[in-house]
């Protein structure tokens, strides 16, 4: 008899959803994805200068609303239950987003803001071939050429910042960045049968741990206190508790391919809400990030309804 706990097992890779469901997780990650490009125009209005105080303040109300959700939804018994039951997958998950999280901030002091988003950019890529090699899930030439794609537009738009000073450990931390991201989206969608929200919740509060030891303190005006409110809750806290809900519904490759709607909308934000206009590469760019997306989305639901045609008498 085999005696090694539940979260040991090896867990099959994931049935192909029915449309409704992977169509319910592409527009959760979507909306995730529309969350996250907000952080950039918050950011913008803070007056606090502090980058680890801005990260502790924004993983402390992403906590208060991811626990909030959840006591609400399964309360306190079940809350504790979701906590106990997520496992290895979970911890996984956990280390992969407080990872992700505290290395941004650590990377902005190396490398540029450019390096880090082209870095983002190969994220659904690594998640393909991680889902190629660990899910057998097979990727078809469409969204192959989908990603291609969306890291070329990316490319584009932040080749106007590129600079010739190169820095290893800054580079090397974005580019942690996006493997650690892939592989949470991986593990979310291997271990769809495990809710994976208290596991984003436990990676959040160990960054804003991390993030609150370096502060150099945590005062704020009533203003900021405002934004970072917006900043934890609407950019981080349900943003993430969309995304790990949407991506155990749909292919890992998707799901990181969706979330590149971030970066391709963040620069609209700015511009909409500070008068701050980009670049015409960014602007370019974008639209080529974005008429990928779109492509493929339409693509996927025209595959979709195909199949779903009865077949001739």
């Amino acid at each position: 008899m085999n005696h090694a706990p539940a979260a040991l097992m090896p867990v099959p890779g994931p049935a192909a959803p029915p449309v409704s469901e992977a169509r319910r997780g592409g527009l959760l990650v979507f909306g995730a994805a529309m969350a996250w490009s907000f952080g950039g125009a918050i950011a913008r209005g803070l007056e606090i200068t502090d980058p680890w105080a801005i990260i502790a303040w924004r993983d402390f109300f992403a906590t208060l609303l991811l626990m909030g959700f959840m006591l609400w939804r399964d309360g306190p018994a079940g809350t504790m239950r979701l906590f106990r039951s997520m496992g290895l997958p979970g911890l996984g998950v956990a280390f992969c987003v407080a990872i992700a999280t505290t290395s941004f901030v650590v990377a902005l002091g190396y490398t540029t803001v450019a390096n880090i988003l082209l870095m983002q950019a190969g994220v659904p890529l690594i998640a393909a071939l991680l889902g190629v090699v660990f899910l057998r899930e097979a990727v078809d030439a469409v969204t192959w050429a989908a990603i291609l794609m969306v890291i070329a537009g990316i490319s584009v738009m932040v080749s106007d910042s590129f600079g010739t000073n190169i820095s290893f450990i800054g580079d090397g931390l974005a580019l942690t960045i996006a493997v650690v991201f892939a592989a949470a989206t991986v593990i979310t969608r291997r271990y769809s049968g495990v809710r994976m929200t208290p596991a984003a919740c436990l990676g959040i509060m160990v960054g804003g741990f991390v993030a609150f030891l370096l502060s150099s303190g945590m005062r704020v005006g009533l203003a900021d206190l405002g934004l970072l409110v917006l900043f934890g809750a609407l950019t981080l806290g349900l943003g993430m508790a969309m995304f790990v809900t949407g991506a155990r519904l749909i292919p890992s490759a998707l799901a990181a391919l969706i979330s590149t709607m971030e970066p391709a909308f963040g620069p609209v934000w700015v511009w909409l809400i500070h008068g701050e206009v980009p670049a015409p590469r960014t602007l370019v760019g974008g639209v080529v990030v974005f008429l990928a997306l779109v492509g493929h989305i339409l693509w996927q639901w025209h595959r979709s309804r195909r199949t779903a045609l009865p077949l001739p008498n």
